[in-house]
């Protein structure tokens, strides 16, 4: 295939690229490099074809997605900090950008696989969500429920591109994914309290530390996407995917000291100080993967202590390679 993926630069973007170019495929990325990065394509730069653009910029996104047959669309606002602090932006993104993605797989691709997430189940703590499960969200006048909001609408957009243009749309909903490139800045919780650890900081967790919560490798869903896109079947539905090993936040702090060997402390931080207030999480979220495995043979089949390590092992070099370049008076 030639395919096309927008927030191809980012930190699960730039794994589908990787994964693209090791089948053989032809790759195209478009990405703003607003929360993605040059440095998660530097080696595979030669082999894509690389457009820098919104995916609200209507000439980026024409020239990126004319010549494709497969669109991956994974661009999107990044992390409860951003859907917080900057919801119009984040709102204009997921919305707006989902129907000129969807506008422009209309014109020129046959099928487009559409990056949901698990957020749209809201408050839902029901064992094991399946696809088909309510969604219960807060009061739309809440910042915290907008992301949900618009990746909900976004998921109608696609199964009705399916249904009324005939367009190949299958729809992912990823649980918590984890692994190497991915950055704590938005508030992603591994990175962060792997960084916390190996800084010797205090472990901070938000709320209580009772949430549940299933972690899922990168390495585990990336096949996935490809292999649900591809099967003719898997389109007009949505699909869960993620793992079924399940942590309370305070385990998964507790996981993070033991592989990093480090003796910070836990801290909690009250919501109301983290986010804002009056702000709602959710007590649990772990995912029915049956349909998944059914029509593909997905498993998430990497421990979590398995995807600690591979966070821990990326950042102790980063940390290396910066007392080198310390070391050695390089500008850094």
């Amino acid at each position: 295939m030639r395919a096309l993926v927008t927030g191809g630069a980012g930190f699960i973007g730039s794994h589908l690229v990787e994964h693209l170019l090791g089948l053989g495929h032809e790759v195209v990325v478009l990405d703003d490099f607003s929360t993605g990065s040059a440095g998660n394509l530097a080696h595979v730069a030669d082999a894509v074809t690389a457009v820098q653009g919104s995916i609200l910029d209507e000439d980026a996104l024409e020239l990126a997605t004319k010549g494709c047959d497969t669109v991956f669309h994974l661009a999107a606002a990044v992390g409860v900090h951003t859907i917080v602090n900057r919801p119009m932006e984040s709102l204009r993104r997921n919305l707006l950008g989902t129907d000129a993605v969807l506008e422009a797989a209309r014109r020129h691709a046959g099928r487009l696989l559409l990056a949901s997430s698990s957020e749209i189940y809201g408050k839902n703590i029901k064992d094991n969500l399946d696809e088909d499960d309510d969604r219960i969200l807060g009061s739309p006048l809440k910042s915290r429920w907008s992301y949900a909001a618009a990746k909900g609408l976004d998921e109608l957009m696609g199964y009705w591109c399916w249904r009324e243009y005939e367009l190949g749309v299958v729809i992912v909903r990823p649980f918590n994914v984890v692994g190497p490139r991915q950055s704590g800045t938005y508030g992603m919780v591994v990175p962060n309290l792997v960084a916390q650890a190996l800084h010797g900081r205090p472990l901070t967790l938000y709320g209580d530390g009772t949430q549940r919560r299933c972690f899922c490798a990168v390495g585990d869903v990336i096949p996935a996407f490809v292999a649900l896109v591809q099967d003719e079947r898997a389109h007009g539905q949505a699909f869960n995917l993620g793992s079924a090993e399940e942590v309370t936040m305070h385990q998964l702090a507790e996981r993070v000291l033991h592989v990093t060997g480090s003796d910070s402390p836990i801290v909690h931080v009250p919501y109301d100080r983290a986010y804002e207030p009056g702000f709602e999480d959710m007590a649990r979220r772990c995912p029915d993967t049956t349909r998944a495995r059914e029509l593909i043979g997905f498993r998430a089949r990497t421990r979590l202590d398995d995807i600690i390590a591979s966070v821990v092992a990326e950042q102790r070099e980063s940390l290396a390679k910066d007392a080198v370049g310390v070391g050695t008076g390089e500008a850094r």
